[in-house]
């Protein structure tokens, strides 16, 4: 899995990483000042962030454009106004669909769950043999799962609203995507002059090793991730699926995520169909499971590659990781973030062992 290096030092600096990691995750937790601080560098470096990120993704493209004989900067201009301007009309006919089936399934939530919480109900006979603790445990349950939807879907609807943050994200992010585009080779130069000069060529290899596996998946994820959602979208569309664009959005979302994506993408829209009728999931559940193998047999396979040289049991565990300690969002990062360990640890211990 990890080639020139031994697994004993990957082990140490596995763990090492692990340990700083959750030292710096309970400080946080354990002295709410230091969560005002990292809430207020998190809005401050966000934008910076994502502007990155893009940039990151579409620099590429302009540098494929260039070889074809179009100006930097006309490449630049027409990949910026391709991709802000579908942004943006994308986001103009997609953002109310989404607030307004977010806003009705919240209020629709209590509706749901008291119909599963008739069901169980009903189920009880058929669970008599049980111990009475069994049965308010899963009451207990249903009303914590109701809570935690409750508030997942307002805070949510509450995140869409923030008209600061759009404003932000409208105005700010494309002005610093245009420049990190633009001064990508200015930033590189002035990155390299805190580099000591003896290991610019390590660090350039290092560089170049994470951007041949880490950029290749991610932007091969993404591809895959929009087949899943127009995929989903239309099967929804087509059997008149509730909330069929937020449900389609999910599944791509959670795609991202290795092995467990896609079931935890799919449950959301097993759950509400199965308010309907018992025809409809069965519909549902083979349309989701033709979408996968479509997926996982031919789009993957070609257009996601192996980029990602990992045993899969790294990958899981990285999951499990993740998404105990952050929840979705630290399992659709644990993948990058083990791939970038992945192609690092390498380097760093040659580094070490070279001086």
């Amino acid at each position: 899995m990890f080639q020139n290096s031994k697994p004993l030092n990957f082990l140490f600096w596995t763990a090492a990483g692990i340990l700083v990691f959750l030292f710096f995750y309970l400080l946080v937790k354990l002295f709410p000042m230091y969560d005002a601080v990292v809430s207020f560098l998190w809005h401050l470096l966000l934008p910076f962030l994502i502007a990155a990120f893009i940039a990151y993704l579409l620099y590429p493209v302009v540098e494929k454009m260039h070889q074809w004989n179009i100006p930097k900067s006309l490449a630049i201009l027409l990949i910026y106004l391709i991709f802000f301007g579908g942004g943006i009309y994308l986001l103009y006919r997609v953002y109310p669909t989404v607030l307004h089936q977010l806003s009705d399934l919240r209020e629709q939530l209590p509706q749901l769950i008291e119909m599963y919480r008739n069901l169980i109900y009903s189920l009880y006979e058929y669970t008599s043999f049980l111990p009475e603790t069994v049965h308010d445990n899963m009451d207990d349950l249903i009303s914590e799962f109701e809570a935690y939807m409750e508030n997942l879907l307002s805070d949510i609807v509450r995140g869409f609203t923030k008209i600061v943050d759009m404003i932000i994200i409208i105005t700010v992010i494309p002005v610093l995507v245009f420049y990190f585009l633009k001064d990508f080779r200015v930033i590189k130069t002035y990155v390299k002059k805190w580099i000591p000069h003896k290991y610019h060529e390590r660090a350039s290899a290092l560089c170049h090793a994470i951007n041949e596996g880490l950029g290749n998946y991610i932007r091969g994820q993404l591809v895959v991730c929009l087949f899943v959602s127009l995929a989903a979208l239309i099967v929804f569309r087509t059997l008149d699926i509730p909330y069929g664009l937020l449900l389609a959005i999910i599944m791509g979302v959670t795609n991202i995520i290795p092995y467990f994506g896609p079931i935890l993408g799919a449950v959301p829209a097993i759950a509400i169909t199965a308010t309907t009728s018992g025809k409809l999931v069965l519909m549902v559940v083979i349309s989701i499971f033709i979408i996968q193998v479509i997926d996982g047999n031919l789009l993957s396979p070609y257009i996601v590659g192996k980029s990602v040289k990992i045993h899969p049991i790294a990958i899981i565990f990285a999951l499990l990781l993740g998404g105990q300690l952050v929840g979705i969002a630290g399992m659709i990062l644990a993948v990058p973030i083990l791939a970038v360990l992945n192609v690092a640890v390498p380097h760093i211990l040659a580094l070490r062992q070279h001086n």
